[in-house]
């Protein structure tokens, strides 16, 4: 049997009010396409220069980023814990990578592993003392560059610019 489908509408941004031409609502997605494409790359390339400002926080002989974004999840965990599953969900890696850096991490001293006594397939991260003391280390750098970086936008524009990156993320 095949399905029939119904025509999909076009979005309610790019349909025809009465008396407007088709080629002005064209014109005006468009323009509204346009000006999404340069918000992203605008967006994308102030992420990319932030980021390069800030990679000198994380030293070869401390923490490096990923390590320092486990940590914060710890961190922040009840006791400087997290569950394993919480910890992959907060990383933009896949899980299998997640699982190797964590595993080096053990074998750096700076978190140990157990099993999730709630859940028999999965695992508790929590911070060791030498782990705790290297992200306090890096995070106290790392929140300074941060904040150098930001101050040329006033406190208005960071709330609206935390707002509006909620917002993208769909977590508003």
């Amino acid at each position: 049997m095949i399905a029939r489908m119904r025509p999909m509408r076009p979005p309610s941004h790019t349909r025809r009010a009465p008396g407007v031409s088709l080629t002005a609502t064209k014109v005006d997605a468009m323009t509204d396409r346009r000006l999404a494409v340069a918000a992203w790359e605008s967006l994308f390339r102030a992420q990319h220069e932030v980021l390069q400002e800030i990679r000198d926080d994380f030293g070869d002989d401390d923490l490096t980023q990923a390590e320092y974004d486990v940590l914060l999840t710890v961190t922040r965990g009840e006791g400087h814990a997290a569950r394993l599953r919480d910890v992959t969900a907060n990383m933009l890696i896949s899980q299998p990578s997640v699982s190797r850096l964590v595993d080096r991490m053990v074998a750096r001293g700076l978190i140990s592993k157990c099993p999730d006594p709630h859940d028999g397939r999965g695992a508790i991260v929590r911070a060791t003392d030498e782990g705790l003391l290297a992200f306090r280390r890096v995070a106290t750098t790392h929140a300074r560059s941060i904040a150098e970086r930001m101050s040329v936008l006033s406190d208005a524009e960071l709330t609206e610019l935390q707002g509006l990156t909620t917002k993208l993320r769909g977590t508003a």
